[in-house]
């Protein structure tokens, strides 16, 4: 066995917790002794009752926490789920146990129940969550809830409540750029979280020393130059120990000095999951030595020669807790399925909320606007109107106000505690949201330009899109994302994209894609009180173009989503397009007005939701149909609208559906080059023209 894999030789630098005297320090009362040690033989039974379970093919997964009771038995002592926020790792079984899961409920999770609490069978078991427990429904992928754990530490702070979060991994998890993310914003910010870094030496088979930079093989060794970072060392299979360095933990970040990073040191006593063998990677010394430090036979040890408890007490436990898993287990087993008919409840928000806002309330009368400028009046009127909504993104204060001002002057206007400069960090941006958007909180963010979201990718996608779902409704995370998008401002290769089809494959999250700036305001208000996550794009080019201006709606106008609007009426062809295409198309449309030929043009206003009510019944009309947009024509959002009316509408075509898009290549940096990808007004009138007279 490798020498710097040994939990022997890390010593705990928390404070009363020496070999000799932390025993003593604590004092420990029986009956509280006899808790921890019920909690921890609980969570190693219920591991090995799983795998029996298993192999009798009634359940189909499981991730054992063997090794790492003592570390999270002594976590959970120190928190309470009804104040603070708790985001355990699929490893916490005994912590979730102990801040209050019940038996019954993790085998409702374990056998997909209708019941579950977790996520009504939607999630794998180990995926902890609780509305009941404050345990934001997790997920799998390793690394994404420390950002969301800062989010609601921040929230926390912005609310002015004194509680702390927890969140944990193993220590494979800490090679994630978030794990680094998440500590810096912690940091800076002097947050309330406690990370606990559970690190048995293995991130499946891969152990911590083919994965981790400092010499020690620690990793809380590479962060001792973060500000207001408290690091604790302890060993994580001395309960004794862990509760020493639990409560200092708890003690500081409560007291707003900032976050603590804890390493415990475990053991991992099976393997990695029910899906691994660790007797392939693991040789049979090694999982021997790491046997003779069981966290359960150790603090057996401690009651025993403490006199808190004889043989016959620990066996009468055994007994109990076999009785209560059996009884669980089969009660559970008995429990509902889910429904097929619900698989696809909850993607979105099923409450009334939208159907309950007053749409186009009164007709647009202000001073003709500019977009950018109608953008940022709406942010200012919803702040105002607002206490919980929180503007932050790179650049957005004041006096730059956003690289294209649309966030000018909100800042001084609401001080710097509402309107704030985030890390430059798109991961960052995005996970805190999400954790300020689980505690109640309105975040409106932006992401400088659609070319830079791709590293929050993995949030949006695993994270912000499934909350909801695979909570089964407990865990909403309503947010906004405003992103500057498409070309034609000369600022390829790295800031011209358009991302709306790759965000339009994914559900449960919104798109808006305005080309005016009364549907931009209107639009965004709309964005701003809806109960989903929602990506608000914001074509550049249309920021100030005349064309692209119009009267200023009052502060309560209102735009749904999912209504197109039907921007010119014709009998020849239906145009179907958003954003600048939308302008492109428009002008095209007159052009042929002028030849005697009549086109009808949609604007689509919202990708997500599609309306296609108006799209079908113009092509019902035209029985011609074109869509029109600056994205690649391979896999545009073009292809789907064009599947879509394909299927629908077929025999009310006379021609084929076409599409006119940009090129399937990146936008180039020079005028030529860029004007050659993208779709120009003379092809767009051309293609229109050709498709009228097919």
């Amino acid at each position: 066995m490798r020498k710097d894999l040994n939990p022997n030789k890390v010593k705990s630098s928390a404070k009363n917790n020496s070999e000799n005297g932390s025993n003593i320090s604590l004092g420990i009362e029986k009956a509280q002794a006899l808790s921890y040690y019920r909690a921890m033989l609980l969570a190693r039974k219920i591991d090995t009752k799983t795998m029996n379970l298993l192999k009798q093919g009634r359940t189909y997964f499981h991730i054992a926490g063997a090794g790492h009771e003592a570390i999270q038995v002594a976590m959970a002592s120190q928190f309470d789920p009804l104040v603070d926020w708790l985001f355990p790792y699929y490893r916490d079984l005994a912590f979730t146990l102990s801040v209050g899961m019940s038996t019954e409920e993790f085998f409702l999770q374990c056998f997909a129940k209708a019941n579950d609490p977790a996520s009504g069978g939607r999630q794998l078991p180990c995926h902890w969550g609780s509305s009941r427990l404050n345990i934001p429904a997790q997920s799998s992928p390793t690394g994404t809830q420390f950002l969301q754990a800062v989010g609601t530490a921040l929230a926390s702070v912005k609310k002015g409540i004194k509680n702390v979060t927890y969140v944990s991994s193993g220590e494979g998890t800490t090679s994630q750029g978030e794990f680094y993310e998440a500590l810096n914003w912690a940091s800076r910010e002097k947050l309330p979280v406690i990370f606990v870094i559970q690190n048995n030496g293995y991130a499946i088979s891969v152990p911590v020393w083919q994965q981790n930079a400092a010499d020690s093989g620690s990793i809380s060794d590479l962060f001792h130059s973060y500000q207001n970072l408290k690091i604790i060392k302890v060993d994580g299979t001395n309960l004794i120990e862990s509760i020493a360095a639990a409560k200092e933990a708890k003690e500081y970040s409560i007291s707003g000095n900032g976050p603590v990073l804890i390493e415990a040191k475990v053991v991992r006593l099976q393997s990695h999951s029910s899906s691994d063998d660790q007797k392939k990677y693991r040789d049979s010394e090694e999982l021997t030595e790491e046997l003779n430090r069981c966290p359960i036979k150790m603090f057996e040890k401690y009651l025993l020669d403490n006199n808190l408890a004889d043989e016959n007490t620990l066996r009468q436990i055994d007994e109990e807790l076999s009785k209560e898993i059996d009884e669980a287990s089969n009660k559970a087993l008995k429990s509902p399925e889910p429904d097929p008919a619900t698989a696809l409840q909850y993607v979105y928000d099923e409450s009334l909320n939208s159907e309950l806002l007053e749409y186009e309330k009164n007709v647009p009368s202000g001073k003709s606007i500019v977009m950018v400028d109608a953008i940022n009046h709406c942010l200012a009127e919803e702040l105002d109107a607002n206490k919980d909504i929180y503007i932050f993104g790179e650049d957005i204060e004041d006096d730059k106000g956003g690289v294209f001002t649309a966030t000018k002057g909100l800042s001084t206007k609401f001080g710097r505690e509402r309107v704030f400069n985030s890390p430059l960090a798109e991961a960052s941006i995005v996970g805190v949201a999400t954790g300020m958007a689980l505690a109640g909180l309105k975040p409106v963010v932006e992401i400088q330009f659609g070319d830079y979201i791709w590293p929050a990718f993995m949030q949006y996608r695993d994270e912000v899109s499934s909350f909801r779902y695979r909570s089964n409704n407990r865990w909403p995370v309503p947010f906004v994302t405003r992103v500057a998008v498409g070309g034609t401002i000369h600022g390829g290769l790295y800031h011209s994209q358009n991302i709306e089809a790759f965000f339009a494959h994914i559900p449960g999250i919104l798109i808006a894609y305005p080309s005016n700036a009364n549907d931009a305001k209107g639009l965004l208000k709309t964005a701003m009180r809806l109960n989903d996550p929602v990506l608000f794009l914001e074509h550049k080019g249309l920021y100030r173009q005349g064309y692209a201006m119009g009267a200023e709606p009052d502060s309560e106008y209102l735009i749904p989503f999912g209504r197109a609007k039907v921007v010119k009426e014709g009998a020849d062809v239906t145009v179907i397009s958003y954003g600048l295409s939308l302008w492109d198309s428009m002008f095209a449309a007159r052009k042929l007005e002028e030849e005697g030929l009549s086109v009808e043009v949609i604007d689509l206003r919202t990708i997500v939701p599609l309306d296609e009510e108006t799209i079908y019944n113009s092509v019902k009309k035209t029985n011609k149909a074109i869509v029109i947009h600056e994205d690649t024509l391979t896999l545009g959002f073009g292809a789907e609208i064009s599947a879509r009316i394909a299927e629908n509408c077929f025999q009310y075509l006379d021609a084929p559906v076409r599409r006119v898009a940009a090129k399937d290549g990146h936008i180039p940096y020079s005028p030529t080059l860029e004007n050659d990808i993208l779709p120009s007004r003379d092809l767009i009138y051309k293609k229109i023209k050709e498709l009228i007279l097919y």
